[in-house]
């Protein structure tokens, strides 16, 4: 497995059926990856039951070392690109688009980022993601299946969505030449530009960890200039979630526009009445 296959990283959402997870590590495997990480989920020690061993089919090793995280945001701490696969439309979220457009963008991002992480992330078997989930996602991405009967169980998603994934890596490693112990298919063909230089450290793409840091400093001066109204919000903040995440942030932008929040509620507070 290459650099760039290690940077992806498949998110499970509430899983309930051993089975489902056992599956999806056998789905990421077979396409390469094995960073596979379950939130919340609604089975005790899922990855442990008979069923979820059985159906891992020869990737026990991927379901063994699953990460577990109790919320979303915590699993998609390390990573710089993530994209929430749903079946939805929504009226207010991330911009769209499909599994291979994703997948495109996915290698475009790990090959200019070399810090860079993707996370694919899916929701539960019954109700898919909820808006909540999706927010913390830079993307949102569909599976373009047969309108009249698009249903697909999570694992099935997974594997289409590691197949897409696999193959735009793959076209990068051709357009590079082949690493060592790499021996990406000939016919696929080479369509992506070579790697540019090394950047500024400042200006890698910022983690979710500092994004969602910077929204809640935001959000702290926001309330101190007292144009957000925490009594009645509405929907700024996740207005404002959406625009930040679509600005795709470099690490040097995060700690910008951290000192204009610092400013504005040392502002705030040397104005306010009460001192």
């Amino acid at each position: 497995m290459t650099s760039d296959f290690s940077r992806v990283r498949f998110i499970m959402t509430e899983p309930s059926h051993p089975g489902n997870v056992g599956s999806a590590a056998r789905a990421i495997k077979t396409m390469g990856f094995e960073d596979l990480v379950l939130v919340a989920p609604k089975t005790p020690e899922i990855t442990l039951q008979p069923e979820a061993i059985a159906l891992a089919s020869g990737a026990g090793d991927v379901l063994a070392q699953a990460q577990t995280f109790e919320n979303l945001k915590d699993a998609l701490a390390p990573v710089t690109l993530a994209f929430a696969l749903t079946a939805r439309e929504r009226d207010l979220g991330p911009p769209a688009c499909d599994i291979r457009e994703a997948a495109q963008m996915a290698q475009l991002h790990l090959n200019e980022h070399p810090e860079g992480r993707i996370a694919l992330v899916v929701g539960t078997e019954r109700s898919g993601l909820t808006n909540e989930h999706i927010e913390l996602c830079h993307r949102v991405c569909h599976i373009p299946a047969n309108p009249a009967y698009s249903s697909l169980n999570v694992s099935q998603a997974m594997q289409l969505g590691a197949w897409e994934l696999r193959y735009a890596l793959l076209q990068g490693i051709a357009s590079q030449g082949s690493p060592e112990g790499t021996s990406p298919s000939p016919r696929i063909p080479s369509l992506i530009v070579p790697k540019p230089p090394t950047k500024h450290p400042g200006s890698q793409p910022a983690s979710g960890e500092a994004v969602q840091a910077l929204l809640a400093h935001w959000q702290e001066a926001l309330e101190a200039v007292r144009f957000l109204d925490p009594e009645h919000p509405k929907k700024l903040m996740p207005r404002m979630r959406h625009l930040f995440n679509r600005s795709d942030l470099s690490k040097d932008e995060v700690d910008m526009l951290r000192g204009v929040c610092t400013a504005m509620i040392a502002t705030a507070r040397k104005n306010s009445p009460s001192t």
